[in-house]
C-alpha cells in the first residue's frame, strides 16, 4: 500500500507532524510519495506532481485544516483521504494529531469506516467549450469588485427561481453548510443529507433567504449586469471570471469524496464543541 501524503507547508507544526510521519512510515517499510511542494520543503526524494499521485497511491494523508482537505480532495477523486487535523476548526478533518497511527494502522488492516460526500461539479463557458470544476464544499459566484449591486439570476431544472440583488451566491453541498454558507447566513445541514442549500450574499432585500433543494436539481447561475467581471469560485479557488450573460450550471457530480472516517466522533458532539453551543460566555470572553 502507498500512502501520498499533502502538507500544508505554511503550517510549521504540519511540516513537524510531516517529518514524524516519514520516520515511522520508513520504520514499517511502507511506501510513501509526497506532493511536490511539501516534498522541497521537506527535503525528501520521493516526490511527484500532485495531478499525479492519485495514479501512484492507494490512500491518502492530509496533514493540515480543513483547506488542506478540500485542496487535497480535488485530486483524491475516489481514493480514500485521511484527514489530519492540525488547523483551528477541523470540521472535515476527522482525526487529531494523536490519533493520526492509529488512523493509519486501521487502513492497513482494512478495519476503517467511510464517510462518502457529495459534490457539486460546476460546468463553465470557455469559449466553444465546456470546462468541468468540482467542490466538495460549494460553488460560489461573487460581485467581486464591480461596484454596483447586480442581480444573480437563478433556474432551478430549467424553470426561473429568482433573480437576487445581491453581493453573490453560495451553492453549498450539506458538507459545505458549515463553511462560507454559515457564515452568510445558511443553515447547518447534517452531513450525507440528500440536499444543497442556496444561500445568497448580503441580499437587499429582508425577505430573502437561504433555500435548501433536494441535490437531484440542476441550477443554472447568471449575472444581469451592463459590465463588470465576476468571480467564480470552486471551493475557494477562482476558477474563472464570468461576464454578464455567463451562464454556469451546477449539479451534482458523480464522483464522490470517500473520507475515513473516525468511529470515535459525533456530530453532535462536533457541533457542540466547534460552534460553542450551549456555552456560557462570560462577559470580557
Amino acid at each position: 500500500m502507498t500512502f501520498a501524503i499533502v502538507v500544508n507547508i505554511n503550517r510549521d507544526e504540519a511540516v513537524v507532524l510531516a517529518r514524524e510521519l516519514i520516520t515511522w512510515l520508513e520504520m514499517r517499510d511502507l511506501d510513501y510519495v509526497f506532493d511536490a511542494k511539501s516534498a522541497d520543503k521537506l527535503g525528501v526524494g520521493n516526490a511527484a506532481e500532485i495531478e499525479e499521485l492519485n495514479k501512484l497511491c492507494d490512500v491518502f494523508i492530509s496533514l493540515g485544516g480543513d483547506g488542506t482537505l478540500l485542496f487535497t480532495s480535488h485530486y483524491s477523486v475516489t481514493k480514500p483521504v485521511i484527514g489530519i487535523n492540525v488547523g483551528h476548526l477541523g470540521f472535515l478533518a476527522e482525526f487529531s494529531k494523536e490519533e493520526m497511527y492509529s488512523a493509519i494502522e486501521k487502513v492497513l488492516d482494512r478495519t476503517y469506516t467511510i464517510h462518502d460526500r457529495t459534490q457539486l461539479e460546476a460546468q463553465v463557458p470557455f469559449g466553444d467549450s465546456i470546462k468541468r470544476f468540482t467542490a466538495l464544499n460549494d460553488v460560489v459566484v461573487e460581485k467581486g469588485a464591480y461596484p454596483r449591486i447586480p442581480a444573480f439570476i437563478i433556474k432551478l431544472d430549467g424553470e426561473q427561481l429568482s433573480a437576487y440583488r445581491a453581493d453573490g451566491i453560495i451553492i453549498a453541498t450539506s458538507t459545505g453548510s458549515t463553511a462560507y454558507s454559515l457564515s452568510a447566513g445558511g443553515p447547518v445541514i447534517a452531513p450525507k443529507s440528500n440536499v444543497f442549500v442556496i444561500t445568497p450574499i448580503c441580499p437587499h432585500m429582508l425577505t430573502v433567504r437561504p433555500l435548501v433543494i433536494s441535490d437531484d436539481k440542476t441550477i443554472e447561475i447568471s449575472v444581469d449586469a451592463p459590465g463588470g467581471a465576476f468571480p467564480l469560485n470552486c471551493d475557494g479557488h477562482v476558477r474563472k471570471m464570468l461576464m454578464p450573460g455567463d451562464v454556469i450550471t451546477v449539479k451534482k457530480s458523480k464522483e464522490m469524496i470517500n473520507l475515513v472516517a473516525n468511529e470515535k466522533r459525533n456530530y453532535c458532539e462536533i457541533l457542540r464543541s466547534k460552534l460553542l453551543w450551549g456555552r456560557e460566555h462570560k462577559p470580557g470572553t
